[in-house]
C-alpha cells in the first residue's frame, strides 16, 4: 500500500493505492494550526495496515515563510557584506510605484554578522577565520537567543573550506544551514537568500516531520518543489526544497493523467480553496532554478509554477472606488466560505452555490453540508453597493476570478514563448472544472481535460513522484566541466546507488546576466541552447561565445505507477436535473455523475459531479469519458 497526502489550505486530500492496484480517495477538513493531527486522523481511517509508504506534500515550510513564524535566525557572511539581504538587487518589482513598501526580511539586520575571512573568485583561500573570532561569534549568537544560523560566505561554492570551519565551530549549538550544501551556485544574494530561507523554516519543518514519523509506523517521504520525493531526514535539513511541495504534486498528476489520455502538451490549472497554480508541460513539465516566494528569491531546482490568490475561498468585496475585487484574501479552512456555516464573507464558492453549480450536499461526497441561504446573504451584501441582483453579482465574481486566472496562464505560456492554443487545459482541484471551459474560451483553447481524481490530483501526483535528488556545482570560468560532472555523479551514485543520472547545464551568451538550462551532452548542448534562446526570447546568435555557468546532475529512482486506464463502467440510472446558471441564464441542466458519462459525446449545458470536484460544461461545449476515466471536453465555438 502507498498513500499520497496533500495538505491543502481548505482540505487535506488522501489517495490510497492498494496492493491490488485499486485507488481510493477521501478528504478531511484541514487544520492549519495542527496539520499532523489531520494526517494522523486520515491514516487511522485507512486502518493499521502493515508498514507502507506515505508520500506527503507539506505546506509547513510555505506557511512558516508566509506567516513569518519561522525560527529566530542569524546570517553569517563575509565581513563587509552584512547588508546583503537588505540591499538585494536593484530590480524594481513595481516599476511605477514611487513609494514601495519595505522588504519583509526573514533576518533582522542586528542578527547579520560578518566573519573575517575571504575566498577569492577563483577559489583560492586568502584569509581563514580565526578560532578565537569564531568562539566570540558563537557566544554572541547564544546571547542573542538565536535558534538557527545561515552561513553564506563569498565564493564558497568554489571552495567551501571557510564555511566548513565556521559550521564546525558552531556545531551542536544551533541548527545550521550552509550555503555550499543548500545552494552551491554563484550569485551571492540569491545564494544567501536561499540559505537564509532554509535556516528560517528548517527547524519547524524538521520538528513537524519528526513528530509525524514518530506517530506512525509507516515510511514517510516528502515531495519536493521539483516534483520528486526525498526522505524525512533530507526534507528536515533542506526544507527550502519543499516550498512548492503540494503544487508540484499537482503538476506531476496532471502530466501523467494527460499522458494516459494521449496528451503531452498541456497547461495545468489547479484551482483549490486558497489559490490557483498554473503550469506548462511540453512533453515534460517545465523546470526552473530561479523563483520568488513572497518576494524572496529561491534558487533551487523546482517545477515552474505560477500561483495567484484566486481559489474557491477567495473573498469578494467592493473596493473604495466601487469596483468588484476577488482575492487574494482567502477565507481558508476556518471560517471558510459563508456556506460552510461559520464565515460571513462572500467567496467564489458562495457564488457557485448561488448559481446552482454547487448543491447543499455536494462537497466531499456529502460529508460537508452547505448552508445555501448564508451564501445568498453574503453575495447580497456584495451586490447591494454595485446595484446588481444577487445572481448578477455572483456571475460577476466568477468573471473577475476567471480574468485573474487567465492572466496567470498567460504568464507560463505566452510570456515563455508558447501559444496556449497549442495546448489542452487540464483542470483539477475542487473548483478547476467549474471554471475551465470559460477560461479556455478566453485563451483560445479548444480542449479541456478533467482527470478522474481531479479533486485530489495533487495527492495522486505524489503517488507518482519518483525518488529524486539534485546536485549542482558552479562552473563559471572553469575548463574542467567534465571533471566536475564526474564528481557530482560519484556523489550521486554513493547516495543513490540504483538511480538513473541525468545531466544538464545552465548556459548563457558571454556577457549575459541570466542563463537557460538545457540537457548536457558532449555535443549538442550549445545547439540546444541556441534553439531554446530563440524560442524564449525571439532571437539567437550562434556566432557568439557560450559559457557554462552551473552544471547539474539529477539522480532519479522511478516508482511503480498505478494503472491509469480502466474498463468502462456505465451507470444507467436516470440523470437528475438542476437549475443552473450557464450561458447567461438559469435553465434546467442535467447533473451527471462521472459514471453516467460514456464514450459518446454529450452536449452542454451540463454538470458532472464527482466526490471532490465539479465540472461545468457550458452551452456550445460537449464532453465524453475516455479510457483513463478522464472527462474530455471540446468546444464547437470559434475561439
Amino acid at each position: 500500500m502507498r498513500i499520497g497526502i496533500d495538505a491543502g489550505g481548505t482540505f487535506t486530500d488522501f489517495v490510497v493505492l492498494h496492493g491490488d492496484g485499486q485507488l481510493e480517495t477521501f478528504k478531511l477538513r484541514s487544520n492549519p494550526k495542527a496539520p499532523d493531527e489531520v494526517i494522523l486522523a486520515g491514516l487511522a481511517r485507512i486502518g493499521n495496515a502493515a508498514s507502507c509508504d506515505v508520500i506527503h506534500g507539506s505546506t509547513v515550510a510555505t506557511n512558516a515563510l508566509l506567516e513569518r513564524k519561522g525560527a529566530r535566525t542569524a546570517l553569517l557572511t563575509t565581513a563587509g557584506f552584512e547588508d546583503l539581504l537588505e540591499i538585494g538587487r536593484q530590480n524594481r518589482a513595481e516599476l511605477y510605484n514611487l513609494t514601495p513598501g519595505p522588504k519583509r526580511l526573514l533576518i533582522p539586520r542586528e542578527l547579520c554578522f560578518g566573519v573575517a575571512e575571504r575566498t577569492l573568485a577563483d577559489g583560492a583561500v586568502e584569509l581563514r577565520p580565526s578560532a578565537a573570532g569564531l568562539r566570540r561569534l558563537r557566544a554572541t549568537l547564544l546571547r542573542a537567543g538565536v535558534e538557527s544560523v545561515a552561513i553564506c560566505l563569498l565564493h564558497s561554492y568554489r571552495t567551501p573550506e571557510n564555511e566548513q570551519a565556521v559550521a564546525s565551530a558552531l556545531d551542536g549549538a544551533f541548527a545550521l544551514s550552509v550555503s555550499h550544501e543548500i545552494c552551491p551556485e554563484f550569485r551571492e544574494y540569491e545564494r544567501a537568500s536561499t540559505t537564509a530561507l532554509n535556516a528560517y523554516v528548517a527547524p519547524m519543518m524538521s520538528a513537524y516531520l519528526s513528530k509525524l514519523a514518530a506517530a506512525t509506523h509507516h515510511r514517510v517521504w516528502v515531495v519536493q518543489s521539483n516534483g520528486g520525493s526525498i526522505t524525512v531526514a533530507e526534507a528536515g535539513r533542506q526544507a527550502v526544497r519543499t516550498i512548492l511541495s503540494g503544487p508540484a504534486g499537482g503538476v506531476t498528476g496532471a502530466a501523467e493523467t494527460a499522458r494516459a489520455s494521449g496528451f503531452t502538451r498541456i497547461l495545468g490549472f489547479d484551482m483549490g480553496g486558497t489559490s490557483t497554480d498554473v503550469s506548462l508541460c511540453d512533453g515534460t513539465p517545465r523546470q526552473t532554478t530561479e523563483a520568488f516566494v513572497d518576494g524572496l528569491p529561491v534558487k533551487t531546482p523546482m517545477l515552474e509554477i505560477h500561483t495567484v490568490g484566486a481559489g474557491g475561498g477567495s473573498v469578494a468585496r467592493v473596493d473604495e472606488g466601487g469596483l468588484l475585487r476577488v482575492g487574494p484574501e482567502s477565507a481558508g479552512a476556518v471560517p471558510g466560505p459563508a456556506c460552510y456555516g461559520i464565515g460571513e464573507k462572500a467567496t467564489v464558492t458562495d457564488a457557485h452555490v448561488v448559481l446552482g453549480r454547487i448543491a447543499a450536499g455536494q462537497l466531499a461526497g456529502g460529508s460537508l453540508t452547505l448552508n445555501t441561504e448564508r451564501s445568498h446573504q453574503a453575495i447580497a451584501r456584495v451586490a447591494a453597493p454595485l446595484g446588481l441582483t444577487v445572481s448578477a453579482a455572483a456571475a460577476g465574481i466568477l468573471r473577475v476570478a476567471n480574468a485573474t486566472m487567465s492572466r496567470a496562464v498567460r504568464v507560463v505560456s505566452v510570456e515563455r514563448g508558447y501559444d496556449p492554443r497549442d495546448f489542452a487545459l487540464v483542470a483539477f482541484g475542487g473548483c478547476g472544472g467549474l471554471h475551465a471551459c470559460e477560461m479556455a474560451e478566453d485563451l483560445g483553447i479548444r480542449t479541456v481535460l478533467v482527470p478522474k481524481l481531479a479533486g485530489a490530483l495533487s495527492a495522486l501526483g505524489m503517488l507518482l513522484a519518483d525518488r529524486v535528488r539534485d546536485y549542482a556545482a558552479g562552473a563559471l570560468g572553469r575548463e574542467d566541466v567534465e571533471t566536475l560532472f564526474a564528481r557530482l555523479e560519484a556523489q550521486a551514485r554513493a547516495e543513490m546507488p540504483r538511480a538513473r543520472l541525468e545531466r544538464s547545464a545552465d548556459l548563457r551568451y558571454r556577457g549575459q546576466g541570466f542563463e537557460l538550462t538545457v540537457p548536457w551532452g558532449r555535443a549538442g548542448a550549445e545547439r540546444r541552447f541556441h534553439a531554446l534562446h530563440q524560442k524564449t526570447y525571439g532571437y539567437a546568435n550562434p556566432g557568439r561565445a557560450v559559457e557554462v555557468v552551473t552544471i547539474r546532475v539529477r539522480a532519479r529512482i522511478a516508482v511503480k505507477r498505478p494503472p491509469l486506464l480502466e474498463p468502462l463502467v456505465l451507470n444507467r440510472e436516470p440523470v437528475k436535473n438542476r437549475r443552473v446558471y450557464a450561458g447567461g441564464r438559469f435553465a434546467a441542466t442535467p447533473a451527471y455523475t462521472r459514471e453516467q458519462v460514456g464514450r459518446q459525446w454529450l452536449g452542454g449545458p451540463a454538470l458532472v459531479v464527482d466526490y471532490g470536484s465539479t465540472t461545468l460544461v457550458p452551452p456550445g461545449w460537449r464532453m465524453k469519458r475516455d479510457a483513463a476515466g478522464t472527462l474530455v471536453l471540446e468546444t464547437a465555438k470559434s475561439v
